[in-house]
């Protein structure tokens, strides 16, 4: 077969096979009552206002005779690891929902376990684009069920994105604060098993800190791990930014959400200033924290994960740096401590966190105290060090 002109069938499929697209499975109920879907390779936005997005399947496809007896359809964006299911409903064959979870959609159709994202439409239109029709969609609901790396067809075979790394490096920094950590390791360790706490050390690696070293004397299996990392955004950072210049204290505020308070950060920053220790408080609903930094500190953060941690991050800056009276009751997030090097330098923390519900505020200073105790002790010991290991 020739195409119009002198374009040759061939490469046209080579040529546009450069332009990577996403994979998708359009499901929906045919008039028998039974799920039908196909894959689709030519999914599109078309309009914001109103939500209308489109596919194009062959004219000559029999699956797509069986969806179009259907007034809706549900777009399944496939994730990186569905390849499998992919081909499941590339192949041949009437079955190809046997064996495939699936829950309903508002309109009734399917939504596949595991894919990124559904979107729901209601068929609009159906318009003849040469050996394909161009059905389009009015969306009617949607959701991202998980926030992860897509399935992507490129010059005829499936992959992935290949993301810059962001497990932390071997940065100087890092290693650093590895080696500042041992010198806290058996008084925080012991401070934390007696209060039945978890406890860890944060090391700063440019714009973020690095949990360095880790224990769970909490008991909660949710715990953080070694290499989760943080971004230093507003209120977070305020041990590392005590004793900065200004230049870089207003580079951390900077960094704040657009519609947070800058000018509470700077009180909080005046109140570990004097204090010499941050705090925060549980809030109300429980958090994924840890879910959220796990996503934030693997190896395929999406854009996504980066704006749920922000939005972690902006939604508990109300719970920061509270004042402790010694009569009150309070239920602890975490308590942080600085641990200035032979320089002055702040480069790592210490932190106890999951501390008991309900602790008296005479006990909440106690534990800060005891902490600030460990964090003294660490500087001593990073100050004893000789000169060939102390840290530079």
């Amino acid at each position: 077969m020739q195409l119009h002109g002198t374009i040759d069938p061939a490469r046209f499929r080579q040529t546009l096979g450069h332009y990577p697209t996403g994979v998708a499975v359009i499901t929906a109920i045919d008039a028998d009552g039974q799920p039908v879907g196909m894959v689709v390779g030519s999914f599109t936005s078309v309009s914001l206002d109103p939500p209308i997005v489109a596919y194009l399947p062959t004219r000559e496809s029999r699956t797509y005779a069986r969806l179009r007896t259907s007034s809706h359809f549900c777009v399944n964006v496939l994730a990186s690891d569905q390849r499998e299911l992919c081909g499941r409903f590339a192949a041949r064959g009437d079955d190809k929902f046997a064996g495939v979870e699936w829950t309903p959609a508002p309109s009734g159709s399917p939504i596949l376990d595991g894919a990124v994202t559904w979107i729901d439409c209601e068929v609009a239109d159906e318009l003849e684009g040469g050996d394909h029709f161009i059905v389009m969609g009015r969306v009617q609901d949607l959701d991202v069920a998980r926030p992860t790396l897509p399935l992507l067809f490129f010059q005829g075979g499936y992959g992935r994105f290949s993301l810059p790394t962001s497990v932390a490096p071997a940065d100087p920094e890092l290693i650093r604060g590895v080696r500042m950590a041992e010198a806290a390791r058996d008084g925080l360790e012991a401070l934390a098993a007696g209060v039945g706490a978890d406890c860890g050390v944060l090391a700063r690696v440019g714009d973020e800190a690095v949990f360095v070293m880790t224990e769970n004397h909490s008991g909660d299996p949710d715990a953080v791990e070694i290499g989760q990392r943080i971004p230093l955004i507003p209120p977070l950072g305020t041990v590392f930014h005590s004793q900065a210049s200004d230049d870089e204290v207003q580079q951390w505020l900077g960094r704040a959400g657009r519609n947070d308070d800058t000018t509470a950060f700077v009180s909080n920053l005046e109140k570990v200033r004097e204090r010499g220790y941050s705090m925060s408080l549980m809030p109300e609903t429980e958090l994924a924290r840890v879910s959220v930094m796990n996503d934030y500190s693997g190896c395929d953060v999406l854009p996504e994960h980066d704006r749920r941690m922000k939005q972690m991050i902006s939604g508990t800056a109300s719970l920061y740096e509270p004042d402790i009276e010694p009569d009150g009751t309070y239920d602890l997030h975490s308590v942080v401590v600085p641990v200035p090097d032979p320089k002055g330098r702040t480069r790592i923390a210490l932190r106890l966190s999951r501390l008991p519900r309900a602790a008296s505020g005479d006990q909440v200073l106690r534990w800060i105290d005891d902490l600030r105790s460990v964090a003294a002790d660490t500087a001593e010991a990073l100050a004893a060090r000789t000169p060939s290991t102390k840290e530079k």
